[in-house]
């Protein structure tokens, strides 16, 4: 579903935005903000809603115009284009979700360092938990290193570790 952004008014052939309705309009009366969607729209007033499948992630907005057959006013969208290569796009999503993984170790690294320096032994659960990270992590570079188009690449999120 289209999110609603604010209302619009077509005036001598230029839009004007509105954050949020006015409480008056031309002196008509106060309370017009109070009005409900459809009197509104019988001052000229209509919803601006994001484009049909548009994500921040991947598309530009271009111009704004209304949409007659459905009583609104929307942007254009574009695809977004990046300077970077599909391999540096991985690249950068590999290091961030390595980073993000280091984290997640770190929170356990002092029973590393303290079998290491007193020979004191990592609990199983431990253990168990930071191979967990390990092998998420490799799970989720290869389905980043599958990915074929930039824009999939930009959209790839992974959520938690275990």
């Amino acid at each position: 579903t289209n999110s609603i952004i604010m209302k619009a008014i077509e005036i001598n052939g230029s839009i004007k935005k509105y954050s949020s309705t006015p409480k008056s309009w031309k002196g008509v009366f106060a309370g017009f903000d109070l009005l409900s969607d459809e009197a509104l729209e019988t001052y000229g007033f209509y919803n601006v809603v994001e484009p049909d499948g548009y994500d921040s992630q991947i598309h530009d907005l271009g111009e704004i115009e209304f949409d007659a057959d459905n009583s609104v006013f929307t942007y254009s969208k574009s695809n977004k284009t990046w300077s970077q290569s599909l391999a540096d796009l991985k690249t950068q999503k590999i290091s961030n979700l390595k980073n993000s993984a280091g984290y997640e170790l770190a929170k356990t690294d002092w029973y590393i360092t303290r079998e290491a320096e007193l020979g004191t032994s990592v609990p199983s659960s431990i253990t168990t938990e930071r191979a967990a990270v390990r092998s998420k992590v490799d799970t989720i570079e290869s389905e980043i290193n599958a990915l074929t188009t930039k824009a999939n690449v930009v959209k790839h999120t992974y959520k938690g570790w275990l």
